[in-house]
């Protein structure tokens, strides 16, 4: 599982949905659906319709993976925190049932706000 709680593995900058959709599409169930990606060094987050799935990959040749289902019904709380004009990463942090706080950081041209708001539709 990816240590969420060592900010710098999630960096995150947005990711074209086509790049991981090979990898992802087999692990999904009947009806869901990609909504939007993320790309760190080598880890990534995937939201769908139903969950959030963070993939840690691992090895010197990165075809070890670990892949971690978070679903939304699983979400007790979450809070966005917007870039600044010298803090430019925004930050989600969910809470999520027996797991505690995790935290997506993004760098970058990333809407937070839409972020905030796909969650929210599906977690409310």
């Amino acid at each position: 599982m990816i240590d969420f709680n060592n900010s710098s593995v999630l960096k995150l900058g947005p990711w074209d949905l086509s790049q991981v959709a090979p990898e992802i599409m087999p692990m999904l169930v009947a009806g869901e659906e990609l909504q939007a990606a993320f790309k760190g060094a080598r880890d990534y987050v995937v939201f769908t319709d139903k969950r959030l799935i963070a993939v840690n990959v691992q090895g010197m040749t990165g075809k070890k993976r670990d892949y971690t289902s978070l679903p939304y019904s699983k979400v007790q709380s979450f809070s966005v925190e917007t870039a600044g004009t010298f803090d430019l990463d925004a930050e989600l942090d969910l809470w999520f049932s027996s797991l505690g706080k995790v935290r997506l950081e993004f760098k970058g041209k990333v809407d937070i706000r839409a972020l905030s708001q796909l969650v929210a539709g599906y977690v409310l």
